[in-house]
């Protein structure tokens, strides 16, 4: 997640326009060690086309608009889940993907919530949703005492108010933002009713004006280099930027914290469309990622925690042993699942969200 890959550029990573067999990877902004990629390129001998998004929504819209061109996505669990309704992928070929052995069954119990036998997905990455803060900046603005690890300090706004003059993004998710608002209100964070839902918009909309930018991957570099303070955003990109400002040496020191009233537990999932060109190479895409060593390095790389339960002898001792990559058992036992908005809660979320960015 070091360099950003754009999407308008097909990364060819050496391959030749010879290749007779091409694999098309649709992935996260940010979200594997290229070399990865010219390591598959290199032993499978085909070309790989690699874009990227950024958002759930725009991965979603090309999905279901049909003909995506892309043999290997990446979509989150809870829109996996209403994709696979949709009909939207392909079963994958146990056959095909002898690495799954691999897979943890912990991971596996817990994403089989959104794809039952984990028949049309393998997850590449989980992590949790909190809170990034840029230590001394938060510590001025709010004291040594700043509530950091929860959600009062992104929520109350008196807080946040204060804080927006050294800068606040927030995630462009509203199936990310709806339940922690919910949770930070004592409400049940996965509830899907209209009144339930509802009693998020208040809370949203009271910091909305507090917020520099609503924005799913400008923070990464924006907490960084020192440009805001604070970042409600995904665990991994957090601790990147926490990674990037310690090798630029600026000064800069940020801490990651999932909010202790708790924390959203995301799985990013790889499926294959059902109108993929090739899924005899997006299973041999699959099964590479699969493999101990390459998932490791991902996860070396990207500082996200993963599916893989053979690739944790390998992982590097930062990340392994960070409780803000890997929580210990009783941490893990204090994050919440959510499950995906039906058509109604849906559109009025949508709905909502779009009141409160535009403050009208």
């Amino acid at each position: 997640m070091k360099s950003v890959l754009t999407m308008a550029t097909a990364l060819a990573l050496g391959a030749t326009a010879s290749m007779a067999e091409t694999v098309r990877v649709y992935n996260w902004s940010d979200y594997i060690d290229e070399a990865l990629l010219n390591k598959f390129q290199e032993e499978t001998g085909i070309e790989l086309i690699y874009d990227v998004f950024d958002s759930n929504e725009v991965l979603e819209t090309k999905l279901l608009a049909g003909g995506s061109g892309y043999d290997v996505v990446v979509p989150s669990g809870t829109f996996l889940q209403r994709q696979i309704t949709a009909g939207a992928f392909q079963k994958l070929d146990a056959a095909q993907l002898p690495n799954s052995a691999n897979l943890w069954d912990l991971i596996q119990d817990r994403t089989s919530i959104y794809d039952p036998g984990n028949a049309y997905s393998i997850n590449y990455m989980w992590g949790t949703t909190g809170i990034g803060v840029n230590t001394a900046k938060v510590a001025e603005v709010l004291g040594d005492d700043a509530p950091i690890d929860s959600l009062e300090l992104i929520f109350n706004p008196e807080n946040i108010e204060k804080l927006s003059a050294c800068g606040v993004h927030i995630l462009d998710a509203p199936s990310e933002i709806f339940p922690a608002a919910l949770a930070y209100i004592g409400e049940n964070p996965d509830a899907h009713d209209k009144e339930t839902l509802a009693k998020a918009e208040p809370v949203l909309t009271a910091i909305a004006p507090h917020v520099t930018k609503f924005h799913s991957s400008e923070y990464i570099n924006a907490l960084a280099n020192g440009d805001i303070c604070v970042a409600f955003g995904w665990s991994g990109d957090i601790l990147q930027a926490r990674d990037r400002a310690d090798e630029a040496e600026n000064g800069v020191e940020i801490a990651y914290n999932a909010p202790t009233e708790g924390a959203l537990m995301w799985f990013d999932q790889m499926a294959i469309p059902v109108d993929a060109p090739n899924p005899t190479g997006a299973h041999k895409f699959i099964n590479f990622i699969l493999d101990a060593q390459n998932m490791a390095d991902a996860s070396n790389y990207v500082y996200y925690a993963n599916g893989n339960k053979a690739s944790q002898p390998l992982l590097e001792e930062d990340v392994i042993n960070d409780p803000a990559i890997y929580p210990s058992a009783a941490a893990l036992e204090k994050l919440y699942i959510t499950t995906p908005y039906e058509q109604k809660p849906q559109r009025q979320v949508t709905r909502m969200w779009t009141k409160i960015k535009s403050g009208t």
